[in-house]
């Protein structure tokens, strides 16, 4: 078969901010295998003015077409040629505002609307700007010169080789060559960017909107110490040049690894000191850890195909808690990486609505709202598995294999595997192809027959399945003798049912030691679960341990196998509980089942959960301190907005006061400033909705704009929470109206009109960013769904398939549904 690969790509481009659109040329070189008549590049809302090839040194003009539908253009060549091509093509396009390809974003300065235009190709959009082979596949090196203004600045990749006047007030800018790259990587912008150079690593450096340098100091320093960190761990230095950190006000997503020019959105980029929160500071060092991991893992080794996608993100999502603890160890950042990674994927795939780590691949691959916990969190989650049954020096060896054996190229899954392999000598492929290339995980039931255990593996599912799945589980049992001593026992289960010698004198064992394994756990003996209750209260089990135990209990209860009363009262084992990552899940079960059920369950459950929140409220106090930890400051956050919505009159009457300072011009501390909103909504009501909506329009920090939505998310009454949705529809930019709206999908007292109110205001809705409406409906179907589940069923039957891109998101929306509507009448 014969094969066509690009080279190398020689772009000139000319962008014009005044009318939004943009002339190009672009140089394609190609190889043939052998002798072709044509050629086929992708091509997405170009105007093709002219195609020619190259030969004998001169361009001979070509015939050509282009296929919508296909998004491909078909240059006919003069002759059958093979060997190196040479094709020009000169094209026009419009910097759009779709937040996709070349787009345009805004902003205000000095009250005037001003533009910037930035790339954003990730996963298949460069054939917006580009004539190319857009796939991950199809790699070749860059050449960009750009023309424009001279009061502006040009971006890419590479550094600048030169820069000249060309008359008329414009300049040509023309970049380094890139390395060999995908073209979901190249990067180009234009615009009035200010620069904040890191004053240790010269590569580093924040590009920021004018005026917001001072808030691209902390970025710049931490961007260098992730980059120190992934050199030395990686030990392959860092190809590029130059590292840009580019804050970008209009952005679908969080941020993109483009090579040596990472786009951001602002809040997880620039620091506002006084106005960032410490929760809003982590994921700053998060963010941009994840996207300098990716300069490594997805940048210089590439997957081969879409369907390997998960060998970018899962790395990135991994290696950035690694970076962020290696430098705050007192964070606790593997605790948030098992409640925000782990916790999400594990009831992410416990819908029976599901698909493997590896993705269908092809031409294109849609990361979406069912796609991204899966790829990013559960494969993050896999990897901690791994690197827990190899250890962590194989792993590191493994990873450096596996970068050095493949840069500048593409790799497999399966290439990863091999590494791993070879620097452990353990069976990964086995283990891992059974993990990556099937859906769902297990739950592994245990029964304890005198000294022995027996465990027996099975699909979790919240619905009824009838699957035969089975995994390679590494598990890890910790078993406790009558002195108080304890003992790891660790084996590969690699069939239906194990067994596990106990040894005569165990009191209690507990499976999925440190959860290192993506598993749950279900103890068929009620005298086994009332031991580890006690090694609970007794603080005998790890900050880890404690909070699986409780949290496999609440799946259990959302599956249906556990009453949520019998839940409850595991939880007093929890009494004296001080660590945060137990804390903060327990806090966000009983919030799932405040919205979710109704009556006198309903009941108890708030008043049980104003307990806790009182309780744990009154060890750590309502007002931040100075130099407490992070996970203190995050958990308060969380916990007061719950102690005011369960009725607890200390964090209201606490509450209030801080409102009232706000609303009088003082300052109110930036941890606790989006629980008093939320709060605030509810006890405030019209005052604080018109607060909210004049300190929305006047902010100038992105920060502090979240915090705003957050609580206009929280109203209690129909026709406040319908003047904040309007508010939304109205105000709010594209980029951000989907968060509130979404948000608002958790809010008891919003459920009885949600879905009205999603049908009334649906043509608006469906202007959104395809990823953005997604989420509105994975927001809003779970819960604003419950009482009227039939008719909302009905609906989104015909409208799927409409909708077919957007099916998965609503299967899994409508399967949520079930499971609230089935835990509520339960």
């Amino acid at each position: 078969m014969t094969e066509i690969k690009p080279i190398h790509y020689s772009l000139v481009i000319e962008p014009e901010l005044s009318d939004f659109s943009f002339s190009a040329e672009a140089t394609v070189e190609l190889e043939a295998s052998a002798p072709v008549e044509e050629v086929e590049l992708n091509v997405l809302e170009l105007a093709i003015w002219q195609c020619v090839v190259q030969k004998d040194g001169q361009y001979a003009p070509c015939r050509f077409s282009v296929d919508t539908a296909r998004e491909v253009l078909t240059v006919y060549l003069p002759e059958k040629t093979g060997g190196k091509l040479v094709l020009k093509i000169a094209y026009e396009g419009r910097i759009n505002d779709k937040m996709a390809g070349f787009y345009r974003s805004g902003y205000k300065e000095d009250g005037r609307q001003r533009y910037i235009a930035v790339t954003q190709f990730q996963e298949s959009d460069a054939r917006r700007a580009i004539p190319c082979m857009d796939h991950p596949g199809m790699k070749a090196s860059f050449d960009v010169e750009m023309v424009l203004d001279r009061n502006l600045r040009a971006v890419s990749n590479e550094i600048v080789l030169e820069e000249k006047k060309t008359g008329e007030g414009r300049k040509t800018v023309k970049f380094r060559r890139t390395p060999r790259m995908s073209t979901y990587l190249l990067f180009m912008g234009v615009g009035d960017f200010e620069i904040v150079r890191d004053v240790e690593d010269p590569r580093v450096q924040v590009l920021t909107l004018p005026g917001s340098t001072p808030y691209g100091k902390y970025g710049a320093k931490f961007g260098r110490m992730a980059l120190t960190f992934c050199e030395e761990y990686f030990q392959i230095p860092y190809p590029l040049p130059k590292m840009d950190l580019i804050a970008v006000p209009d952005f679908a997503f969080g941020a993109m690894e483009n090579w040596g020019a990472i786009t951001f959105r602002e809040n997880l980029l620039l620091f506002y000191s006084g106005t960032t929160s410490k929760a809003g500071e982590q994921r700053i060092c998060e963010v941009i850890a994840h996207e300098i991991v990716h300069q490594w893992f997805g940048n210089l080794v590439t997957p081969s195909d879409w369907k390997y996608l998960w060998l970018n993100e899962s790395f990135a999502t991994y290696c950035a808690y690694r970076i962020v603890d290696s430098y705050y160890p007192k964070w606790d950042t593997w605790g948030q990486f098992l409640v925000g990674q782990t916790d999400s994927a594990m009831s992410r795939d416990q819908l029976t609505v599901d698909q493997a780590i590896e993705i269908p691949g092809g031409e294109h691959v849609v990361i979406n709202s069912s796609t991204a916990p899966i790829i990013y969190s559960k494969g993050g989650s896999i990897l901690r598995q791994v690197e827990g049954y190899i250890g962590k020096e194989a792993f590191r060896k493994g990873l450096n294999r596996y970068l050095t054996s493949h840069a500048y190229d593409n790799a497999t899954s399966e290439d990863l595997w091999k590494s791993f392999e070879e620097a452990s000598h353990k069976p990964v492929t086995a283990m891992m192809e059974n993990w990556v290339g099937q859906p769902g995980y297990p739950i592994v039931e245990v029964v304890r027959q005198d000294d022995v255990l027996v465990l027996t593996q099975k699909r979790f599912t919240c619905l009824p399945n009838d699957s035969e799945q089975t995994w390679l589980i590494p598990l890890t049992v910790r078993i406790y003798d009558k002195g108080g001593n304890s003992r790891l026992v660790e084996m590969l289960m690699d069939g239906k049912t194990a067994h596990i010698d106990l040894g005569e004198d165990a009191v209690a064992y507990k499976v999925n030691s440190d959860q290192t394994g993506f598993y749950r756990t279900r103890y068929v003996n009620i005298d086994d679960l009332s031991a580890l209750g006690t090694l609970v209260a007794e603080k005998k089990l790890n900050s880890f341990d404690r909070w699986g135990l409780q949290n496999d209990l609440f799946a259990l209860v959302r599956a249906g196998s556990l009453d949520a009363f019998r839940y409850t009262v595991f939880l007093r084992h929890y009494k004296y509980e001080d660590e945060y990552l137990p804390l903060t899940s327990i806090a966000s079960n009983l919030y799932h089942l405040h919205v979710v059920l109704d009556g006198d369950k309903k009941t108890a459950v708030e008043e049980f959960g104003g307990e806790f929140a009182a309780e744990v409220l009154s060890r750590i106090g309502h007002a931040p301190e100075e130099g407490e930890p992070v996970t203190i400051s995050i958990l308060r956050d969380q916990l007061l907005w719950h102690a005011c919505l369960y009725g607890d009159e200390e964090a209201e009457k606490f509450v209030a006061e801080k409102f009232h300072d706000l609303t009088c011009g003082k300052e109110v501390h930036a941890d606790i400033m989006k629980a008093v909103l939320q709060a605030s909504a509810r006890h405030e009501k019209e005052y604080a909705l018109d607060w909210m909506i004049k300190r929305f329009a006047s902010s100038e920090s992105e920060h502090e704009r979240m915090n705003i939505m957050a609580g206009l998310a929280c109203f209690d009454t129909p026709d406040l929470i319908r003047k904040a949705l309007q508010f939304v529809l109205d105000e709010i930019p594209s980029r951000n109206k989907f968060m509130p709206i979404a948000a608002m999908g958790a809010n008891a007292d919003a459920e009885p009109l949600l879905w009205d109110w999603f049908l009334e205001n649906l043509q608006e809705l469906e202007k959104m960013h395809p990823l953005h409406f997604e989420r509105v409906i994975t927001g809003i179907v779970p819960v604003g769904g419950i009482e009227k589940a039939e008719k909302v069923k009905a609906f989104f039957d015909p409208y799927m398939e409409k909708n077919p891109k957007i099916k998965d998101a609503i299967r899994l929306s409508l399967e949520r549904l079930e499971i609230n509507r089935r835990l509520r009448r339960a």
